[in-house]
């Protein structure tokens, strides 16, 4: 095999979410194929954070920004901030995320704006401005960390399954107007991962339980299951992918 298809060595690639779970491991991932990482998370240390550490010492360079991606004004100043800084960004992984929990007839206006703004309104404006670079020097990756609820609805999570679900059409959206431009862009949908996310449904006994029944993997997944579809999706094996989403799910899926 041609490992060089792999290879992402004179690459910057951005992450969203970097500080921990699947971001986190994601950015390792990148780093350890050869990017260099802007890292980004609202509560990301602007140096001397584990995760700078991690890259650094895989011989990789790492920037932190700290910035709030669900308050408009305070992403478009990021934005600003960050082309200033960073003229040449490769890959975009847009995986800041956040769900908020409570049955649809009870779930109040602050939960469903919270969610959607960080979930889908971030995502889009960071790709649309960070895209525009990409088709003018005519070739980038993006990848969005979708979900299983990009495809079913969940439970007590409406506003977390809307803006899954409307991802999931972004991207096919974008990928439409941008892969004749070289700009790829995919998603990637976990399953159900050992995360903060999904602490709540590995402490009810009877969710756990449901869930893991139908797990042909027979486990819940890690964050490392996600270096290699990251790491996939952002190189030049994956040249010809465009407006896939790839599910990392254990064969939840299938099932």
């Amino acid at each position: 095999m041609n490992t060089n298809l792999f290879n992402l060595s004179g690459k910057v690639a951005l992450v969203t979410g970097c500080n921990k779970g699947i971001g986190k491991a994601m950015v390792i991932g990148l780093a350890e194929a050869g990017a260099d990482i802007i890292g980004v998370s609202g509560s990301l240390e602007l140096s001397g954070s584990d995760i700078e550490n991690k890259v650094v010492a895989l011989g990789r360079k790492f920037k932190a920004y700290a910035a709030n991606l669900s308050e408009r004004e305070a992403l478009y100043a990021f934005i600003k901030k960050l082309q200033e800084e960073n003229p040449v960004i490769d890959i975009l992984v847009n995986n800041a995320g956040t769900i908020m929990r409570k049955p649809a007839a009870e779930h109040p206006d602050d939960y469903w704006d919270t969610v959607l703004a960080l979930n889908l309104d971030a995502p889009f404006i960071l790709a649309r401005e960070i895209g525009k670079k990409m088709i003018e020097k005519g070739s980038g990756k993006i990848i969005f960390t979708c979900s299983l609820l990009s495809f079913q609805g969940g439970i007590n999570v409406p506003g977390y399954a809307a803006s899954k679900g409307a991802l999931s059409s972004l991207v096919k959206a974008l990928a439409n107007e941008w892969a004749s431009k070289g700009v790829n862009v995919n998603g990637i949908a976990p399953g159900y991962i050992a995360t903060d996310n999904t602490e709540a449904l590995r402490n009810d006994p009877d969710r756990s339980a449901s869930i893991m029944s139908r797990i042909p993997a027979g486990r819940w997944g890690e964050p490392e299951d996600f270096k290699g579809p990251t790491v996939f999706l952002a190189s030049k094996a994956a040249d010809y992918v465009s407006g896939t989403i790839l599910t990392v799910d254990g064969g939840w899926m299938g099932r």
